[in-house]
């Protein structure tokens, strides 16, 4: 692990901002985007709305403009109706107060877009996602729930002109279920979190964290679903843990490492939850990055957000190769992909060839920067919005 000298930064939800600020701020420009999502989070409203009006507002010269909005405003709706241009609805199941805000826009003839990151919009695909999140299906709360979220979801899209998401794979799912027009634009990094990501790689690069000789392979886990992903390394990990003494393992957020891992003591490592830009420290700080995922249709529709939140602060990844993970990773480049009997020889060929990581971690953090950084997205939101 390395100890870097870039301190945990105060954190607060950027996105807390008076009704009356927001509304100012979409009426800066002459093309005006409102984002709705239920209640901001740091998750995918982060992603799907904040950063996507974060970089509207970014250049006043080009004349867009874009805010945020939630179920708390929906009393202002006709206000919002009136100001903006498009209303972009960001994963949100359909209910009345949606309806008629969506009804606002329709009477004054602007159009509705449904943004959305997960394959969450088609009731076909719940049995598999009941079983890929390892819920107990003899419960029939867990049916009532998944098919209700996703029905409402699916019921929203269809409400709406046309879809925005995060990669074609899952562009594809959505033409076929709501026969509607879909575009693309990535999950990617807001203007905070470059920051403080290249900070820390700049400290990386003029050599003031140390390396203390016991290499870390951490896992990041942003939500508790993902403890089936986790099952398909632990072996390797258990494995590796076993014939190097020097080797730890970390687990981050929700997930809980393996019981049985109890015997390797101090050398497995646990860290509860933090905020998005802390985190950035924290890869940072670790030499490995794990992302496994079970194959699925719900692994090919995720966006890489884990492989470039790393690779921007010089950390390489290893990860499933889902199609989420080959659009990205140049398989020994820019970092490795394994399948699930990889997963020990890949990570042992990283572990042994630490100049070989230092140079695959430069190439991930090239290509990132090219691909998912707040300051190369302007095209596509606009092109997606209809603002060509």
């Amino acid at each position: 692990m390395l100890t870097l000298r870039t301190p945990q930064q105060p954190y607060h939800d950027p996105w807390l901002l008076p009704l009356g600020e927001r509304l100012r701020m979409l009426l800066r420009g002459d093309k005006r985007a409102a984002y709705y999502y239920e209640a901001p989070n740091n998750s995918s409203f982060r992603y799907r709305a904040y950063n996507m009006a974060q970089v509207l507002n970014a250049d006043p010269a080009a004349g867009c403009s874009g805010s945020w909005f939630h179920r708390d405003d929906l009393g202002h709706m006709s206000t919002i109706a009136d100001g903006a241009d498009v209303l972009v609805i960001c994963r949100s199941g359909w209910e009345q107060a949606l309806a008629a805000l969506v009804a606002q826009f329709r009477r004054r003839g602007k159009p509705v877009l449904f943004d959305i990151d997960d394959l969450v919009f088609d009731t076909r695909h719940v049995p598999l996602l009941v079983a890929a999140l390892g819920l107990d299906g003899r419960e029939l709360r867990v049916w009532d729930d998944w098919f209700g979220m996703v029905a409402r979801m699916g019921a929203t899209l269809l409400a709406c002109d046309g879809g925005i998401t995060t990669n074609a794979f899952l562009a594809e799912r959505m033409r076929e279920f709501s026969q509607r027009p879909v575009a693309v634009v990535p999950n990617f990094m807001n203007r905070e979190q470059l920051a403080i990501s290249n900070a820390l790689w700049d400290e990386k690069q003029r050599a003031e964290c140390m390396g203390d000789g016991r290499p870390v392979l951490a896992y990041f886990s942003g939500s508790p679903s993902h403890r089936l992903d986790f099952a398909l390394i632990a072996p390797a990990l258990e494995a590796l843990l076993e014939c190097r003494p020097e080797l730890r393992v970390m687990t981050l957020g929700y997930l809980e490492p393996e019981p049985s891992w109890a015997r390797f003591g101090q050398r497995v490592l646990r860290a509860p939850f933090t905020d998005w830009i802390d985190l950035q420290r924290r890869v940072a700080a670790v030499e490995v990055n794990l992302m496994p995922l079970q194959p699925s249709v719900f692994a090919d529709s995720k966006s890489p957000l884990k492989f470039f939140e790393a690779a921007a602060v010089g950390t390489v990844s290893i990860g499933s190769p889902t199609a989420n993970h080959v659009d990205c990773i140049v398989d020994g480049e820019n970092g490795c992909l394994a399948r699930a009997h990889e997963w020990e020889r890949q990570l042992s060929a990283l572990l042994d060839t630490p100049a070989t990581m230092a140079a695959m971690a430069a190439r991930a953090r090239e290509s990132a920067l090219q691909r998912f950084a707040w300051t190369t997205q302007a095209p596509a939101i606009r092109l997606a919005l209809g603002w060509t």
